[in-house]
């Protein structure tokens, strides 16, 4: 399995007294006139007897033997497939990736905290004051693309911010009115106050992905390892569909919940029928699962009739279905038409046996982050 696409780096300055700091979106065009040029930084990936000017980044391997200019850096080699309309946070000589063009999603950390602790968190929590990020991300929108099809809101947890993810999703809506908007969230904090706000605005396509693990309340919360959970989560539901909101389900598959997804589909159709959509995905083995690798991981070979039962009986009440992280080869035939290719490309990779698979290009793929437990029963369709 090949690394995974570098978001992070080290910048080496090639002159004196760098100081860029900020965000700034890439360009490789040098006739832009000043003005435009403000928030944006000159990429030279082909050519050292290029014309510098300043805020210009070269590739390792290109750079001049003599820069001159001001702020005039070198990055790996591996940032060789920035291009132009990318956008990248350079902060005390470091770059990260924040936005790139030719993504196949583009999602915004609000904050590493949460007040679940799930056994399965591929990004596990944090207890720190991490509200700079919203302050970033205020800098960061304005600079997105107006044609951007979506965009989702990560953490942690990003209703534990309060008002202050009431101002990113104004800010986007503000910026980005015809972009959808996806919040990943656990469901717990949506209270008639902090729905009210939310509601103020008529946003263009916004929708709430909610985890619900069992329709049993003890399997539900040891997952997410928090008392009353189940019960916070299920109320945070129908307080969003009060609300007019659009809600998805989304239920990770596991060794602790597997055999309960026929179950799960009977609870929602009794009571949550009227969500938009549930989504059942595949493990990302990093973070928490990683560690909790024997209390988490199950073969999809094993939950496949479960998890077939489990779609049929919502299909025929009309409930969409879809299925996440998941590698065609392993999937009952009969599931093909729910699978969609969702990992995130930056992560996304194939294995040596999928090399000349026919239907690779319509497959999941795996978590380059999940190299160290990968499905077995992997087999290419020739």
């Amino acid at each position: 399995m090949s690394e995974k696409l570098k978001l992070k780096g080290n910048l080496k300055p090639l002159v004196p007294n760098c100081d860029l700091n900020g965000y700034f979106e890439i360009t490789k065009k040098l006739d832009l006139p000043s003005v435009l040029f403000k928030n944006k930084v000159f990429f030279n990936d082909f050519d050292t007897s290029t014309t510098t000017p300043d805020k210009t980044i070269f590739l390792q391997k290109n750079k001049p033997l003599l820069a001159q200019g001001k702020n005039i850096y070198s990055i790996d080699n591996a940032f060789s497939y920035l291009n132009d309309g990318d956008i990248i946070l350079i902060k005390e000589q470091t770059i990260s990736v924040a936005y790139r063009k030719n993504a196949n999603a583009t999602f915004l950390l609000l904050t590493e905290q949460c007040d679940n602790f799930c056994i399965m968190c591929s990004q596990p929590p944090k207890a720190i004051n991490d509200e700079y990020i919203v302050d970033q991300l205020m800098e960061l929108i304005p600079l997105l693309p107006k044609s951007l099809h979506e965009i989702g809101l990560t953490g942690g947890e990003p209703t534990i911010l309060g008002n202050k993810f009431i101002k990113i999703l104004n800010l986007i809506n503000a910026y980005l009115p015809n972009t959808s908007v996806h919040v990943l969230s656990n469901g717990k904090s949506f209270s008639d106050d902090f729905l009210k706000k939310i509601s103020e605005r008529k946003h263009y396509d916004l929708m709430f992905g909610i985890p619900l693990y069992s329709h049993n309340y003890e399997t539900h919360d040891y997952i997410v390892q928090s008392k009353n959970a189940f019960n916070e989560t299920v109320e945070g539901i129908i307080n969003l569909k009060r609300f007019q909101q659009k809600v998805e389900i989304r239920v990770v598959i596991q060794k602790n919940n597997y055999k309960d997804l026929p179950d799960l589909a009977n609870f929602i159709l009794r009571n949550l029928q009227f969500v938009d959509q549930v989504v059942f995905m595949g493990l990302e083995m990093t973070g928490f699962a990683r560690g909790n690798a024997s209390d988490v991981w199950v073969e999809p070979s094993e939950y496949q009739s479960y998890l077939k039962e489990a779609i049929t009986t919502l299909s025929r009440a009309k409930v969409r279905c879809r299925i996440y992280n998941h590698q065609l080869c392993i999937l009952d035939r009969s599931l093909w038409e729910y699978n969609v290719s969702s990992i995130s490309d930056w992560k996304n990779n194939f294995i040596s046996e999928c090399e000349n698979c026919l239907l690779r290009s319509s497959c999941g793929g795996f978590f380059a982050t999940s190299d160290n437990r990968l499905p077995q029963k992997i087999k290419a369709f020739k």
